[in-house]
């Protein structure tokens, strides 16, 4: 008896720490890119609620890629709408790959994800519904090896 309240302790302990781990989370989500077929003129579209304008932001953009992705980086096509109608367009690189061709993100067996800081310290001037669409940038028609596009949103 006294093992199991034991065990039950460390379990909570060990979950609290998960959870509290996360705390500056606002928004964190992934779009599956169906059979890891990225079409060039597919729009993977993200629309996050903002509500504090008075915090500001790091911005990043989390790749699922797999082992078989024929590629080292990754250029993507980004466009933020906030409410209103304003629109910020921007191109950027990921780096997947290191000159050696070793992945740069984690995970085991045939699928690495990769978090990359696209923007630090943003600032969302009024609140309301941001939209952010990403579009691959490479020179393929159709992309293979991307799994998943995601966005993470978090509070400085």
């Amino acid at each position: 008896m006294k093992n199991r309240i034991i065990l039950f302790y460390l379990f909570g302990v060990i979950l609290a720490g998960f959870t509290s781990c996360d705390s500056g989370r606002v928004f964190d989500q992934y779009r599956e890119i169906s059979d890891s077929e990225w079409h060039k003129d597919s729009l993977v579209v993200f629309k996050i609620p903002v509500n504090d304008t008075l915090k500001n932001h790091n911005l990043l953009l989390q790749i699922r890629n797999e082992t078989k992705y024929k590629y080292s980086n990754l250029w993507l096509f980004i466009e933020i709408e906030q409410p209103g109608g304003e629109v910020l367009r921007d191109t950027f690189e990921i780096v997947l790959a290191d000159p050696t061709g070793r992945w740069l993100g984690k995970g085991f067996g045939g699928l690495k994800t990769l978090q990359t800081i696209y923007r630090r310290d943003v600032y969302f001037p009024v609140s309301g519904e941001y939209t952010i669409s990403l579009q691959h940038g490479m020179r393929e028609e159709i992309l293979t090896g991307i799994h998943d596009v995601g966005i993470r949103v978090e509070n400085i």
